[in-house]
């Protein structure tokens, strides 16, 4: 799909968002306009028209934006600036680095998005790096979000220079990437904005990252790579249990606690093509790490909802388990009817829905044995995951466990009152038959 075909779908999607439009093409942005005013008219020119003008309006704009001669450094100090309040704005409205950024990619180009995370570094630096929780600085690192281009006039310049752009085109490219921003509507929020972490969110933790998910990473990262589908599962096996085991600690250590712990909340992207399936899979994830999962169709992500240390897990494995479900389909290869029309798609959406479900009930099986193993005070040593050691069972395991789950479910309640169910449609036998089948061989135990 085209770009601007790209943008007029968009546009539709949020209409009710946008002012009051029609489809007049307006006039152009005033050049004797200072930098900050040139772009603040080009972003409104483009926000108030109708989708059959707002190719001629982008380009009038774009025009007017990439004539600014000797004032087109002024105009990136203008940009970054304007890019702050926006993306306040967002934080302020629910959205996060990843978030913002995940629209971009699905609706405009690379170059959009490599735009964007730059406003996002150029917004961060105003923030000490006390002022993120754990979630929004990993965020920040897998973004990359750095200030690359040293003095902020700079910016601009070296954008078209070394992204070997015209002026025109990075013009266009600034007011896509805004007026896909300012149309985004407020979101339930997840955790605090920059800032706000202590004035009232104690879901997330703010310190570094888990020793134990760097253990249980490396395990899945193994699991991924390997040719041989028992040492996969062994690997998988032991990240598993090594996901309940940390999960177990932790509702044990909230358990002794008088300030009680929260559920919070994360978002995982969702990726076309067959969202549907992907979505039943990390739902049988959250749900066997007492999670729970919402899906956004109209934003390409879920929310998971669930206690810290779960939600890891649930990132993790869900991750690893998609890309062996996506490696099994794509060895599965191509389907076609016997007259000869493809019915690939049909197989392969048929495949990921039984992967799915078989997944499912996988977990929740090798859940309730850790949640067993766990009451009979077997665990794993810390010092040799591959043994186990025998401990002194608690007897308030069961019942933290189970009012973490209730926890989870009000918080979910909380969060979304008016949920809704869909079904997905299984069209092809033989996609469901080597789903279910390639679901057996996948590596977590």
């Amino acid at each position: 799909m085209g770009k601007r075909s790209q943008e007029r779908r968009h546009q539709r999607r949020h209409q009710h968002t946008r002012p009051s439009a029609d489809d007049r093409v307006p006039p152009a942005p005033s050049p004797a306009a200072s930098p900050a005013e040139l772009l603040e008219q080009a972003l409104h020119s483009v926000l108030t028209v109708g989708p059959d003008a707002l190719v001629p309006a982008l380009d009038g704009a774009a025009s007017v934006l990439a004539a600014t001669g000797e004032r087109w450094p002024a105009l990136g100090q203008a940009l970054l600036a304007l890019g702050d309040r926006t993306l306040t704005r967002l934080w302020a409205a629910g959205w996060r680095p990843a978030d913002v950024v995940r629209i971009v990619r699905r609706d405009l180009q690379p170059e959009h998005a490599a735009l964007a995370v730059d406003l996002i570094a150029a917004e961060a630096r105003r923030h000490p790096a006390a002022a993120f929780d754990r979630r929004w600085a990993e965020q920040l690192r897998e973004l990359e979000a750095e200030v690359w281009w040293g003095e902020d006039d700079h910016y601009l310049p070296r954008v078209t220079t070394e992204r070997r752009l015209d002026r025109f085109a990075v013009a266009t490219h600034i007011l896509e990437l805004l007026r896909v921003w300012s149309l985004l509507p407020p979101i339930t929020p997840v955790g605090p904005a920059p800032g706000r972490a202590a004035a009232g969110h104690r879901g997330g933790r703010s310190a570094g990252e888990p020793r134990m998910l760097g253990r249980i990473r490396a395990l899945l990262a193994k699991a991924e790579s390997t040719g041989f589908p028992e040492e996969a599962e062994a690997l998988t096996a032991k990240a598993q249990q090594l996901m309940a085991q940390h999960s177990i600690d932790e509702a044990l250590l909230a358990a002794g606690q008088a300030d009680k712990d929260a559920p919070s909340a994360v978002r995982i992207g969702v990726d076309s093509p067959y969202e549907g399936p992907k979505t039943m899979l990390l739902d049988a994830v959250a749900a066997a790490n007492r999670s729970r999962a919402v899906w956004s169709s109209e934003f390409g992500f879920c929310t998971v909802v669930g206690f810290d240390a779960d939600l890891d897990a649930v990132e993790l494995l869900y991750t690893s388990l998609l890309v062996q479900a996506t490696t099994a389909m794509n060895l599965a290869g191509s389907r076609r009817h016997a007259g000869g029309a493809s019915r690939t798609r049909a197989f392969r959406q048929s495949f990921l829905i039984a992967y799915a479900a078989r997944i499912r009930e996988r977990l929740g099986a090798a859940a309730q044995q850790a949640a067993d193993d766990a009451a009979a005070g077997i665990r794993l040593r810390e010092d040799d995951p591959e043994r186990t050691e025998q401990a002194v069972p608690d007897a308030r395991l069961l019942p933290a466990l189970a009012a973490r789950e209730l926890a989870v479910d009000s918080a979910t309640e909380a969060m979304f009152p008016r949920l809704t169910s869909q079904r997905v449609r299984v069209s092809d036998a033989e996609g469901w038959t080597e789903g279910r089948a390639a679901a057996d061989r996948a590596a977590f135990g």
